[in-house]
């Protein structure tokens, strides 16, 4: 019997092809609903996705053949893994396939930020030639404290290996510490960290982390760049800290305010004060959920899928 693959968003051409060599049968739907979807999904062993819809418990219970999900990209949130996890389900992510462009962007940013590069830019695009408003700042010397150390944050680390800087970070798996970095306590890293690096995933333990009492634990005015997900930083929180310098600049490629398929930004159309707050901030960088997003990284995350689904059968 020949295993039947249902992808519901487009990918590196790739991984369709190398599971059509392998001798898997793929199928594509990137239109229909998801209850459209659920309709036809007892006719699959396995399903490959970004982040469309979420995968519940309706829609499991009616995945009665399926054997694995594969989702192009690092994180799991969209799918109820205990209840998958609970049919036997194989649930299939790739972090290592986007790893290192989440890495660069991290490193970027904060280079960017310090140098007030994008503010430069842009005032010099107008006529303004400002030297002494642009005066930036050196990482070397400073303290990096990064939150998560799995795929992420261990790029993260290693990208940091050229610079004269000490790099500590907090995980609540214990003993992982390496080469690049010095595991410490929470507590620790908000005392001696200028600058705050995020690569976790959202759960229910990291939802809204990133709070008013969070950043004022912290010793010393810092730096935030977030690259994991919108929702671990509360934005109110953080504007608040930013007008009274508590933090001194931030990165965001991702937002509190993006829907579930990072496809669009906005759960309405309204614009949040603390958003509107940031589209006008200098000292703020924003991109669209794009760090993990390079030609290299849609290529890799692609093939990691395809060598863990082949590793199944």
């Amino acid at each position: 019997m020949s295993v039947k693959i249902l992808h519901i968003d487009s990918n590196h051409p790739i991984l369709w092809q190398q599971l059509e060599d392998a001798g898997f049968e793929n199928h594509t739907d990137f239109k229909s609903s998801k209850e459209e979807i659920e309709a036809k999904i007892q006719d699959y062993n396995g399903i490959v996705i970004r982040s469309r819809f979420k995968i519940d418990k309706t829609f499991l219970d009616k995945a009665t053949n399926l054997q694995f999900i594969a989702r192009v990209g690092a994180g799991l949130e969209s799918i109820d893994c205990d209840y998958a996890e609970a049919k036997g389900i194989h649930l299939i992510a790739a972090p290592e396939g986007n790893r290192n462009a989440v890495a660069e962007h991290s490193l970027g940013v904060i280079l960017s930020l310090f140098n007030n590069l994008n503010q430069a830019d842009a005032e010099i695009k107008a006529g303004q030639w400002n030297r002494e408003s642009n005066r930036g700042h050196e990482l070397d010397g400073k303290t990096v404290g990064i939150i998560g150390y799995g795929n992420m944050g261990k790029a993260f680390a290693k990208k940091l290996r050229g610079f004269d800087v000490e790099v500590l970070f907090h995980d609540i798996v214990e003993n992982i510490g390496d080469e690049n970095a010095k595991q410490v306590s929470l507590q620790e890293l908000q005392q001696k960290a200028d600058v705050l690096s995020l690569h976790l995933p959202w759960t229910s333990e990291t939802d809204k982390m990133v709070n008013s009492d969070f950043i004022n634990a912290f010793a010393k005015p810092f730096w935030i760049i977030n690259t994991s997900r919108g929702k671990n930083i509360v934005t109110a929180d953080l504007v608040e800290a930013m007008k009274a310098k508590k933090i001194l600049g931030a990165g965001l490629d991702v937002l509190e305010y993006e829907k579930l398929s990072f496809e669009t930004l906005f759960q309405d159309k309204n614009t949040p004060a603390a958003f509107q707050y940031l589209l006008e901030a200098k000292n703020v960088l924003l991109t669209p959920h794009i760090a993990g997003w390079t030609f290299e990284s849609h290529e890799r995350l692609a093939q990691v899928i395809v060598n863990k689904i082949k590793s199944i059968f």
